[in-house]
């Protein structure tokens, strides 16, 4: 993978902005920022101001300032990633508590931490798969003659491969930049995913398969989502070079799930605001983007922020709580009123050993019960450690947003020991994030389409609205949804911007 352009040295790293530093057992980096008081707000004035330090906004400054504007990132937490996050370990370890994996045809997250030197590493995927379903734990090679496909009866089995073909055939007609305009839109935007699986995925197993894969990858349920909108993610799972499937979103060997970063997801983004220096600003919630003659002005706790252009790459529900002024369009209004965060937390168990392996499980596991119905691996590359991650989604998650995190952990546990024994329910220690309870995200991993939503409201997605334009994994045309989404959408974005200025 080519090596991307490097930045100039960035300037010396001010009060308000972040200040970065080794943690060496962990080969990680923290971040942290304090926040100027009302009475002492700065001000900048600058060519670009963004909204948002995730994988998009920084994605964008890196560009521009390789473009030779001058720029300012506001972002509302202590630290930048926005749903890339590390969370600290008591061992003294890292692990992932949002977007943690990559596979084939993410070229542009894998060019940006190879150009960081954020090195990868396979995601554990050698001995046997698990399925529990009705009440039965059944182990499966993920290399056997159905591949990774949980071993369901044959009817099943027959019908489910019918169901993938015809998602794959049917997304080949979706164009990935204007998915509203597909011959077929209006018909496949007037019914729901789970409308079409009860005509299509007619044994119940089959059924069950395609339930299991849709919280998986929406951490939605299929009652929810436009089938426009499913259509539409199976084929952005691709490049330019590449047509998106349904496998690719699901596996893990050649598939999304295929590689983690060493030292943890967020060590990317914590890297790349570092050549950004004193430009990101951390603690800086941006309340109002108001239009002052030609240019904008920004208004963020602590800070002021007069630009050119803005760049808005923050989750659409949450760009909708932030005022403008003027009003903007209704189009674009109506489209984030409509773009909800779909639901979703990680749960992970540390233990001394990843104990599982040694029972010829690879810790993946299919369930059709509990709180967690999808589990991997998430140990370190040494296996210094043991580590069980479930993703709690869809209703499971909800049905949890309000329970304290003991509880939260008793169930989970419950799971782990359902699914690899004894030994699951003892780990030294826990870490849970819950996307549904974070101030700035309010859910995850992206924001989903219910019927009607696309074909209404679609064309604002990425339109800009006089100087402001729009970024984040949502507004990608390639793997919304993921990080690969959301750098390819801050490429996209500094080049429309330089463009105009």
């Amino acid at each position: 993978m080519a090596r991307e352009r490097q930045l100039p040295q960035p300037s010396r790293l001010s009060r308000r902005s972040l200040i970065g530093g080794a943690a060496a057992a962990a080969g990680a980096v923290t971040l942290t920022g304090t926040a100027a008081s009302p009475a002492a707000a700065a001000t900048r004035e600058v060519d670009v101001a963004i909204v948002g330090g995730g994988l998009a906004g920084l994605t964008a400054a890196r560009d521009l300032v390789a473009g030779g504007k001058t720029v300012a990132v506001l972002e509302a937490r202590d630290r930048v990633g926005g749903r890339v996050v590390n969370l600290s370990l008591a061992n003294g370890g890292v692990t992932e508590g949002g977007g943690e994996f990559i596979g084939p045809t993410q070229d542009r997250i894998k060019a940006l931490a190879d150009s960081l030197g954020v090195a990868t590493f396979a995601t554990y995927n050698t001995g046997n798969n698990l399925l529990y379903k009705d009440g039965t734990k059944t182990p499966y090679a993920t290399d056997g003659l159905l591949g990774s496909v949980p071993p369901i009866d044959a009817a099943g089995l027959a019908n489910a491969a019918i169901v993938q073909a015809t998602l794959d055939d049917l997304a080949k007609q979706v164009p990935v930049a204007a998915p509203w305009t597909a011959a077929k839109a209006d018909e496949w935007d007037r019914q729901t995913f789970e409308t079409w699986l009860r005509a299509n995925a007619v044994i119940p197993s089959a059924k069950f398969l395609f339930d299991v894969a849709c919280t998986s990858i929406f951490s939605a349920e299929p009652r929810e989502l436009s089938f426009l909108f499913v259509l539409f993610y199976i084929a952005a799972a691709g490049n330019e070079s590449n047509v998106g499937t349904l496998e690719r979103l699901t596996e893990t060997a050649n598939g999304a799930q295929e590689l983690r970063f060493v030292g943890g997801s967020q060590l990317v983004p914590i890297k790349l605001a570092a050549t950004l220096g004193d430009r990101v600003v951390l603690n800086a919630p941006v309340r109002t983007i108001a239009k002052s003659g030609s240019k904008y002005v920004v208004t963020a706790d602590g800070i002021t922020v007069t630009a050119k252009k803005v760049v808005v790459a923050v989750p659409p529900p949450i760009a909708a709580r932030i005022t403008y002024s003027p009003l903007l369009p209704a189009s674009r209004d109506q489209l984030t009123q409509r773009l909800p965060m779909a639901s979703v937390g990680k749960a992970i168990a540390i233990y001394d050993t990843p104990f599982w392996r040694a029972d010829g499980l690879n810790g993946q596991v299919v369930s059709d019960t509990g709180v967690v119905s999808s589990t991997f691996d998430n140990s370190p590359p040494d296996a210094s450690y043991g580590a069980l991650m479930g993703f709690i989604e869809a209703d499971e998650a909800r049905a949890y947003d309000a329970a304290s995190e003991a509880e939260v952990k008793a169930a989970v546990l419950k799971d782990y020991v359902t699914y690899f024994g004894a030994k699951a329910g003892s780990p030294t220690s826990f870490v849970l994030q819950r996307w549904n309870n974070e101030a700035y995200t309010r859910g995850g991993p992206v924001s989903i389409a219910a019927p009607g939503v696309l074909t209404q409201y679609g064309p604002a997605l990425r339109t800009p609205v006089g100087g402001i334009h729009w970024a984040g994994t949502e507004t990608s045309v390639h793997w919304m949804g993921f990080m690969d989404g959301a750098v390819r959408s801050g490429e996209r974005v500094a080049s429309e911007v330089l463009a105009v200025l």
